[in-house]
């Protein structure tokens, strides 16, 4: 009698997206996150079945946010595998413009304004060097 082969199942990578909105003449909107890991991060999350990277963006921000955002443009993708503690993803960073007053909804506890200059030092995920990339040009 033939053993049967186990069906292993692939293991891959989770796209997210995350994004950097600009409020003119403000600064970037960071949200402090109320689930772990808990810190202040870039407005984003994981990208729907059936759903484009550039709507999984703007959902996300307008989930987090309350704020209709218009993509501005690809930023850059960040997959090291250990940029979330919880499992591998692989994270495209859009860069977005908004205008409003932005208030935390869904999983955000607060929200701010940030510029380069006040960016809180506890980022979650790997936030901190995205944003570094943003403010030096890189990309």
């Amino acid at each position: 009698m033939k053993k049967a082969r186990s069906q292993k199942r692939p293991r891959n990578p989770i796209p997210t997206v995350d994004v950097i909105i600009e409020l003119k003449g403000r600064g970037i909107v960071l949200i402090k996150r109320k689930n772990p890991p808990y810190g202040w991060a870039l407005p984003g999350g994981f990208v729907d079945y059936g759903e484009s990277l550039e709507e999984a963006a703007v959902r996300e921000a307008r989930e987090e946010t309350s704020l209709e955002v218009e993509l501005f443009r690809q930023f850059h993708t960040y997959s090291d595998p250990g940029r979330d503690p919880r499992m591998h993803t692989v994270s495209t960073v859009f860069i977005a413009r908004a205008q409003g007053m932005p208030r935390a909804a869904n999983d955000a506890t607060e929200i701010e304004v940030f510029t380069r200059e006040t960016l809180p030092v506890n980022l979650a995920f790997d936030h901190g060097r995205i944003l570094e990339d943003y403010f030096e040009g890189r990309y």
